[in-house]
């Protein structure tokens, strides 16, 4: 299985990548992730990357196709993918679908669909961990110790991409350059929609259900 997830910021793409990555057995990634790595690893990637996040706006597509075709390349092995968030605009989409064109191309492009309301309420409360990158929320999914992720015991803190205004300019960002790409899978026939409001739980079911 071949799948992306597509979905606003603070649509719940992390936590439900990692449930689906587990229900169908193949490895995931999010564009975060690798940014993440680079960062950790100081790469010039790593940096040029940052500082496009910090600012709540899209990483340059040439930089993340980079990224996410050589993880594809090795990780993927013919067992499928999950792709977390990615792609984010046309450019993108296109250039993942050449590069697919002989392996049958993505089997699913799952769409989470959230109001505008809520994906604010959702990203002004959000924390990750700053070791793992495991996202909570004060509110709906607090973590057992405040400030310190159950997982890895890693600090807890806002992303600077989470911020007020920084918040605001990633939702027009993803108005603009992804949202398009709703439609774009939709004309391919491969696109599944599932409502974002319901429980962490029965989105999960419903992207379960909408896959098989």
């Amino acid at each position: 299985m071949k799948a992306i997830l597509l979905g606003p910021p603070g649509a719940g793409k992390g936590t439900q990548a990692a449930r689906l990555s587990d229900s169908l057995s193949v490895p995931r990634v999010s564009s975060g992730d690798l940014f993440r790595h680079h960062q950790q690893q100081d790469t010039e990637l790593g940096r040029l990357a940052r500082s496009y996040m910090e600012r709540g706006a899209l990483v340059p597509d040439d930089v993340t196709i980079k990224m996410v075709m050589e993880w594809i390349d090795e990780h993927e092995g013919g067992g499928g993918f999950l792709l977390d968030g990615f792609p984010r605009t046309l450019t993108q989409a296109q250039a993942l679908d050449s590069a697919l064109a002989g392996r049958g191309g993505i089997d699913k492009a799952l769409y989470i669909s959230v109001p505008q309301d809520v994906v604010v309420s959702r990203l002004e409360g959000r924390l990750v961990c700053r070791d793992c990158g495991t996202p909570y929320h004060m509110e709906s999914a607090p973590p057992d110790r405040r400030g310190v992720c159950p997982k890895c015991g890693g600090k807890l803190v806002q992303r600077d991409d989470d911020k007020p205004e920084a918040v605001r300019k990633r939702i027009q960002v993803y108005l603009d350059e992804t949202a398009p790409l709703i439609e774009y899978y939709r004309e391919q026939g491969v696109l599944e929609e599932v409502n974002g409001e319901s429980s962490i739980e029965e989105v999960g079911r419903d992207l379960v259900a909408a896959l098989s």
